[in-house]
């Protein structure tokens, strides 16, 4: 074995990772460890912007953002999270910014904002620009930044490095277990802390926005330890993937002005939301075209529709609604304009689909994009592991795979890269915090042993199982059956897939028995962490007896406060699944019914 010891691990080289590992190391030993070079962490494929209410194109203010993030939510979100997250998100902004990150600037030299879904100005109900951005990639420009500031700061990196156990002694996180991918060889790193900042789980799901390496690792770790999950019910769809590839088409392009057509020719978005039509929240727009699809209006009868950026049709719906620009002038764009605003997402579409925005309009479908569940954290990135909110020594998660909770049951368009940045940055300092207070504890014993027989099973075993077969099939299960709409039918029917699923796993066996870059390997473990974790989504969709946000039950079509204004936590220990509920923390703003 290989052995490393630091005072803070990071798991994971995304942006919550690397603001972590950013902040830690600036008082304590820090490490981050990735399966990825970091600068390919799928935060790099978050394109629209992030949001503050710095109000340099028009008024905004915190109060509005806070609001818009909870009534985004479905009032599921903890609100005092979601106070401190949009109270933080100026500075947050700003810091990123004096970083070297290059914003999109206002001809006054400001950091450019854009309209995005479900941010509005609270007292017209009119969308606000809220979104800072560089250009449609700027999640990708958050990471290079971020990464830039990791080196300058002398973060240690193991990049390549598949994280396969989290180790725990006395009830406190002690460190981990990794295989370095260009030898097999695996190491041991001993730490004071470990925050896990892995990413989500949306390779569940069979049309995905998400990178191939979304495969819910650091969740699966947890579970593992007897640590519950939360909310894990709540999956967003986003409205606008490329038609079966999932690729997502940023709402940035719907707030620049494209707008939704069905195959009559018709804008119908707003149908469904009148008031901001196009940009509602994701969860009412994904549900929007499922249901154009489903009744009919799809393209040719097909199960997609169209965005529409073209100039000319963005201009003519502007004239409609009375858009304007923040001066007061008629809001227009042109065909460079959109070229420059959208550079990115007319690439794509010209390469997967030989579209071109500026005169096509492009095929669109709802498309797994973001788990709002997650490891339960408090806003320190302190994970917690039951209803009383008791913190787990040592052990502190952010980003995607963390649920604080923020983003409740539908998280608003770019409030996931500011989540990342926040809570990002407090579970560093908190972690080296308490790093700095504390001593090493021993290892665990036998850990090795039992991932080095795990692994030789797979490669040299009897079974005759093949991990794409298996994974095949579970992402068709989670897709038709726990998808945009739900039934009890549907999800026990799911459940009873997956779990033949997780009883063929168990005869898995991989064709490369090698050691370097054994990736037949790595896909089959991470296979079973996404087995793991489907179960329990279908689980804790079929016991919440409500629609509430990304989770629409057709046989319970209300939101039902009364029952259900909570969160869920599942895990499952020796075989048996256990759910727990605890309540949402409310400070200010009491439920009413969602309108756009």
């Amino acid at each position: 074995m290989n052995n490393h010891q630091f005072d803070v691990i990071v798991v994971g080289a995304g942006g919550a990772g690397l603001m972590a590992g950013l902040y830690a190391s600036r008082t304590a030993k820090t490490a981050v460890i990735s399966k990825l070079y970091p600068t390919r962490s799928h935060t790099g494929a978050a394109q629209g912007g992030i949001s503050a209410a710095l109000g340099n194109l028009e008024e905004d203010r915190i109060e509005w953002h806070t609001y818009d993030s909870i009534k985004g939510s479905d009032y599921l979100g903890d609100q005092d999270a979601i106070e401190f997250m949009c109270q933080e998100a100026p500075q947050a902004v700003l810091e990123l910014e004096h970083m070297g990150l290059p914003f999109d600037r206002t001809p006054e030299g400001r950091i450019s904002q854009r309209p995005f879904g479900g941010h509005t100005n609270n007292d017209t109900g009119k969308p606000v620009s809220r979104a800072c951005h560089a250009a449609d990639r700027t999640g990708h420009m958050i990471l290079q930044t971020l990464y830039q500031q990791c080196i300058k700061n002398d973060v240690n990196f193991y990049d390549e490095y598949q994280v396969v156990d989290l180790l725990t002694n006395n009830g406190k996180a002690v460190g981990v277990i990794a295989v370095e991918l260009s030898s097999g060889e695996l190491h041991t790193f001993h730490a004071k802390s470990v925050i896990l900042a892995t990413g989500g789980h949306g390779r569940i799901f069979e049309v995905t926005s998400n990178a191939y390496a979304y495969t819910g690792d650091g969740a699966a770790l947890v579970l593992r330890k007897g640590i519950p999950l939360e909310d894990l019910e709540f999956f967003q769809f986003h409205p606008t993937g490329i038609y079966k590839l999932g690729i997502l088409i940023t709402e940035g392009v719907r707030g620049d002005g494209g707008v939704l057509i069905n195959g009559n020719g018709e804008r119908f978005m707003p149908k469904y939301a009148p008031s901001v039509k196009d940009l509602a929240s994701r969860d009412v727009v994904s549900r929007a075209i499922y249901t154009e699809i489903r009744e009919g209006r799809g393209i040719g009868g097909s199960n997609y529709v169209y965005l529409d950026v073209r100039p000319e049709t963005v201009n003519k719906y502007a004239a409609l609604d009375g858009r304007t620009n923040p001066d007061g002038s008629a809001y227009t764009v042109t065909g460079e304009e959109i070229l420059k605003k959208l550079p990115d997402i007319i690439d794509f579409c010209r390469v997967y689909l030989g579209v071109d925005p500026v005169t096509q309009m492009m095929p669109i479908q709802p498309t797994a994009h973001y788990t709002m569940g997650g490891i339960p954290t408090n806003k320190f990135g302190q994970v917690i592991v039951d209803d009383k909110n008791t913190v787990y020594p040592g052990l502190y998660a952010a980003g995607e795979c963390a649920c604080v909770s923020v983003h409740g049951g539908n998280r608003l368009g770019t409030n996931s890269l500011l989540d990342l940045v926040v809570f990002g940055k407090y579970a560093g300092l908190t972690a080296a915090e308490y790093a700095n207070k504390t001593d090493f504890e021993s290892l665990p014993s036998g850990s090795e042993e039992e991932i080095k027989a795990l692994f030789d099973a797979m490669k040299h075993g009897s079974g005759t199982e093949n991990a794409f077969d298996i994974s095949t099939a579970m992402k068709s299960v989670m897709f038709d059956l726990v998808g945009i709409y739900r039934t009890e039918k549907d999800m026990e029917k799911a459940i009873e897939k997956v779990r033949e699923l997780q009883v063929r796993y168990k005869e898995i066996k991989v064709a490369d028995t090698g050691k370097i870059f054994n990736t037949d390997l790595i896909n089959a473990w991470e296979l079973g962490n996404m087995l793991e974790i489907a179960e329990l989504i279908a689980i804790s969709a079929l016991n919440r007896k409500e629609s509430r946000g990304g989770h629409s039950r057709e046989d319970y079509p209300k939101r039902n406060d009364v029952e259900w204004l909570k969160h869920t936590l599942v895990k499952k220990e020796n075989g048996k699944v256990e759910l727990n509920y605890k309540p949402v923390t409310i400070t200010k703003y009491q439920p009413k019914e969602r309108v756009y």
